[in-house]
């Protein structure tokens, strides 16, 4: 791993040992800084956000991500009968395929079922739960990689994932990820921080979200998309004013490609602001969970079903399914390209 010579002292300060998982890997937590005093926790599991302090003043810091204070605690959620990932990275498709299955080069391929009849977020193991390997550190930047195995949850072609996280003195958050792959494949990558700009031990409900958004996803009962767009004019989620939390949320809200921010939330408690800019064709948002009342949170906190709030940048969930949505497809030797800044603001 490079450190760019990081003195011992330095390193004690941004590396730390967080647990151990019962395989024998050491789980490690890596703090980044920017010169406005924002701290970020990341862990090489799952390429986790751990936590995300931002200043409200000049002796005030808010942690406005989900998150556990233990390695055992993020390993128990996920053995959840819906696991909340916390903060990882979800890979290689993040979101459901449908009957977890779909055909590409004329080849039906069959993956794990970790979701009823379907897929979710990649499968039984997918990057969520995976060990990563720092490849690259500084103050405020920290690269990890992983490499998929050929056939990993029966996708085909070896992958070689790498994701960015930076914190720049502007106080955004860059996530940049890119894969490539040994054979023709799919690939949808998504950071699934869950955010709360009140703090990660409040609620949500008095916060506002803006989408720049005119459709969403038509999903069937069980939320795999059905192929069809529902316009927001006159919606219910239409949140092309910002308006109060929605609660509960699980839509996929379909963006374009311009540079402005395609979503924002706003505390009026703590006067602060994000904003979401990618690169990606959707953004998730998902409010709920399923960890609350059985594993505490950071700070012994009781999460609930208001904790905060998800603006998962991605291809549509079942995309390689439908021939009118975004090709998932990452061809031998192309490079896939993901890119979302998270910008905090104050109001």
């Amino acid at each position: 791993m490079q450190n760019n010579h990081f003195s011992h002292l330095e390193e004690d300060k941004i590396i730390k040992s967080f647990g151990n998982h019962p395989n024998g890997n050491v789980v490690y937590c890596y703090t980044l800084t920017n010169s406005n005093g924002i701290e970020m926790n990341v862990l090489n599991y799952g390429a986790i956000i751990q936590s995300l302090k931002i200043p409200t003043s000049a002796t005030t810091k808010v942690d406005v991500v989900l998150g556990f204070d233990s390695a055992e605690d993020y390993f128990n959620s996920f053995d959840l009968s819906s696991a909340p990932y916390l903060g990882a990275i979800v890979g290689r498709f993040a979101g459901r395929i449908n009957e977890a299955k779909f055909v590409l080069n004329n080849q039906e391929i069959q993956l794990t079922k970790n979701h009823n009849q379907h897929q979710l977020h990649g499968g039984n193991l997918g990057f969520s739960k995976a060990f990563w390997e720092v490849i690259a550190l500084s103050s405020n930047t920290i690269t990890l990689q992983y490499i998929s195995a050929d056939n990993e949850e029966n996708y085909p072609g070896e992958v070689a994932t790498q994701v960015t996280y930076s914190i720049t003195d502007n106080n955004e958050l860059k996530v940049e990820m890119t894969a490539t792959s040994s054979q023709d494949t799919i690939i949808n990558l998504t950071q699934h921080s869950y955010f709360n700009l009140d703090g990660h031990s409040e609620t949500i409900e008095n916060q506002e979200v803006f989408i720049k958004s005119n459709a969403i996803l038509e999903t069937n009962s069980e939320n795999i998309p059905t192929g069809k767009l529902i316009s927001l004019r006159n919606h219910s989620l239409d949140f092309s004013s910002p308006k109060k939390c929605p609660l509960p949320i699980d839509n996929t809200f379909i963006i374009d490609n311009s540079t402005e921010s395609k979503a924002q939330l706003f505390s009026l408690k703590n006067k602060l602001k994000m904003a979401v800019f990618t690169n990606q064709p959707a953004i998730h948002v998902y409010v709920g969970g399923n960890c609350f009342g059985k594993i505490k949170g950071k700070e012994n906190t009781n999460y609930h079903t208001t904790s905060g709030i998800c603006f998962e940048a991605q291809n549509y969930p079942d995309a390689p399914n439908h021939a009118d949505f975004p090709s998932a497809i990452l061809k031998k030797n192309d490079t896939y390209k993901h890119q979302t800044i998270f910008k905090f603001e104050s109001l």
